[in-house]
């Protein structure tokens, strides 16, 4: 039995003193960074709030399979924000929607979200009326079943079986009718209640969760009653995606005692705000590299290679080879060293010497430890 098809299956219980801990440390940690935020400047903020943005973007994606490019999200992000020397980029529809939806998410989080507001949402995700090479409905509820199934064609495995559409509607006014208006719950918890509710309700065709982690975010937003963001929930879920989707479905399998589900949440979320901790020092970094350098002239590659050094710290490399950056920017090992030694003369990276071959490092305003991964365990993405 699937918990929708309980009784009263939104009555949700859980055990307050399993969840105090977690839920007061998640609360400190909040507060401490978004003072040090509140503290740093306009500048700052600005683009520490650009930098979390674009991880949520990307990584919210990535938990649906869907890879895109950083770079195309924040040539969007900055210029929609408003943000100076924003470079105009011809960015796809698809990277235009989800970007558009995060940051009325995340920016207008003080706003009602009502039935238009969402069916919005889902337009800015799906413009072409096309889910790949599916068509589906457009901001309308879903008109047929729904299940999430995995497996290869004849030997799937159904992981969950959604509510009959012809419940969609009044499911989908309850639960915009709580969101609204319920005043008593501590926000943290009630945005990842939020997530659970509406995935479970999975009331379109598709899309259901990139829209149940920007309703996650915009509650998120309200918890923290400002516009500035500092993390990334979405990066830490899809560190742990597998763990992710084994709660929802553990979950929508149980009764409406959902405190498992609950702790792991307010768990991932904890360990988020603790990752960001770390972000912000790169982010600063990040910050003080490039206003020590904006005079300096240096042509796209060059731009996307510093960018990508910084946003992969403590992911992939922490230092570039030639032939690494041929491949990121896709030309020739010439030009590639060209580069590359012109960075070195504008003293922006530093050139260290690893036997027979040449290892290029960021120079650091901040003099943060760039870790040292081995060249061939770079992966290039195309």
């Amino acid at each position: 039995m699937y918990i929708h098809e309980r009784e009263n299956w939104t009555n949700f219980v859980w055990d307050n003193d399993k969840l105090s801990p977690v839920l007061a440390s998640v609360r400190h940690l909040q507060g401490r960074l978004l003072g040090r935020m509140e503290s740093l400047g306009f500048d700052f903020i600005e683009r520490a709030t650009l930098e979390s943005l674009i991880l949520e973007v990307v990584d919210t994606s990535r938990i649906e399979g869907e890879f895109i490019n950083p770079e195309l999200v924040r040539s969007s992000i900055a210029r929609k924000l408003g943000i100076e020397n924003a470079d105009f980029v011809q960015t796809p529809r698809n990277i235009e929607g989800i970007v558009d939806v995060i940051l009325d998410a995340t920016q207008n989080f003080d706003k009602p979200l009502t039935e238009i507001r969402l069916l919005g949402w889902h337009h800015s995700l799906f413009q072409t009326g096309f889910s790949g090479y599916q068509q589906i409905d457009v901001a309308k509820y879903r008109s047929g079943g729904m299940k999430v199934v995995s497996g290869i064609f004849g030997r799937e495995k159904i992981h969950f079986e959604a509510p009959s559409a012809d419940r969609v509607p009044h499911e989908m006014e309850q639960f915009l009718n709580w969101l609204n208006s319920e005043k008593r719950l501590d926000l943290v918890l009630k945005s990842i209640i939020a997530h659970f509710w509406f995935v479970t309700i999975h009331p379109f065709d598709d899309g259901n969760g990139r829209i149940a982690r920007a309703i996650l975010d915009m509650w998120l937003a309200k918890s923290d009653n400002s516009k500035i963001r500092f993390y990334s929930l979405s990066n830490q879920i899809f560190k742990e995606h597998k763990h992710y989707n084994n709660i929802i479905e553990k979950a929508q399998k149980g009764t409406s005692d959902i405190t498992l589900y609950l702790e792991w949440f307010l768990g991932c979320f904890e360990r988020a705000l603790m990752a960001s901790e770390q972000n912000l020092e790169i982010i600063l970094d990040k910050a003080h590299f490039w206003d020590k350098h904006k005079s300096t002239n240096i042509n796209d590659r060059q731009r996307l290679v510093i960018n990508y050094l910084y946003d992969n710290y403590g992911k992939e490399v922490g230092f570039l080879r030639t032939s690494t950056y041929a491949k990121l920017t896709k030309c020739s090992s010439d030009t590639a060293l060209r580069d590359l030694q012109d960075l070195v003369a504008k003293e922006m990276l530093k050139a260290e010497d690893s036997g027979k071959k040449t290892n290029y490092i960021i120079i650091s305003p901040k003099n943060i430890r760039i870790p040292k991964i081995a060249d061939e365990k770079t992966s290039v993405s195309s």
